[in-house]
């Protein structure tokens, strides 16, 4: 039976124990969790608590990219997922993504996810289905970075192949990695909700929106010839 790691990097967030219990709670048995502790200097008798059915690691604050390479690193799993702190997993997330994985030979795959409030409500309808096939999810990733990153599974040879997460980008480093991974690798969208994302105050996609928005632009450039080319093959093949 393959093993799924499951990372989820930690920086003084409240709702981590929550996020630890979603994975812990996963119906598929053969997981491994691995929490990242990025320097925190809160919360952390959250994380304690599950020291014995966890995998510990503590490390300097060096930002959410150099948590999840730290836990990549670390993982023995041969299939990797990650979940942020602030969110939630499906309990049936990781078995149904698997077994969908398994059927389609994919190396890489995504899904859907709604939106939580801090007390966890429900309070979106399902989102990140609308991308039917390879030519219109890159060109979705010209404009913007169309996955969410909990609701992805890949295998572990994936980033032996394309790298690890680049800590020169701290807040989209997600959407970097996509950008390199797409060159090698089909994302496939499982249209099935995976990971309840939670909206709250202390979101890092609320408190460093500018920084954000300035590292998007700085990838799409980095990228706007590769996706070019990438959009011109697929649809040499299509009308061929």
């Amino acid at each position: 039976m393959d093993k799924v790691s499951i990372i989820i990097p930690v920086y003084n967030c409240k709702y981590v124990d929550q996020a630890i219990e979603s994975a812990l709670n996963q119906t598929y048995p053969n997981i491994e969790i691995i929490v990242v502790n990025d320097g925190s200097t809160k919360y952390l008798d959250k994380i304690e608590t599950y020291k014995q059915k966890i995998t510990l690691i503590h490390k300097p604050n060096g930002g959410t990219a150099t948590a999840l390479n730290a836990g990549i690193t670390r993982a023995t799993g041969n299939y990797i997922a990650w979940l942020s702190a602030d969110d939630l997993f499906y309990p049936d997330k990781t078995e149904k993504q698997l077994q969908f994985m398994k059927e389609k030979n994919a190396s890489v795959s995504y899904g859907g996810f709604v939106h939580i409030d801090e007390t966890g409500n429900i309070t979106t309808d399902v989102l990140g289905l609308h991308l039917p096939d390879r030519i219109s999810f890159l060109q979705a990733l010209k404009r913007y970075c169309p996955v969410n990153g909990c609701t992805v599974m890949l295998k572990k040879e994936v980033f032996q192949r394309c790298g690890l997460f680049n800590p020169a980008f701290p807040y989209a480093h997600d959407y970097d990695m996509w950008m390199r991974i797409v060159q090698h690798y089909h994302f496939h969208l499982i249209k099935q909700p995976l990971v309840k994302y939670r909206i709250h105050g202390e979101m890092g996609t609320k408190k460093h929106f500018k920084d954000v928005q300035l590292e998007v632009q700085r990838i799409k450039k980095k990228y706007f010839h590769v996706l070019n080319m990438l959009i011109a093959r697929e649809n040499q093949k299509k009308n061929s």
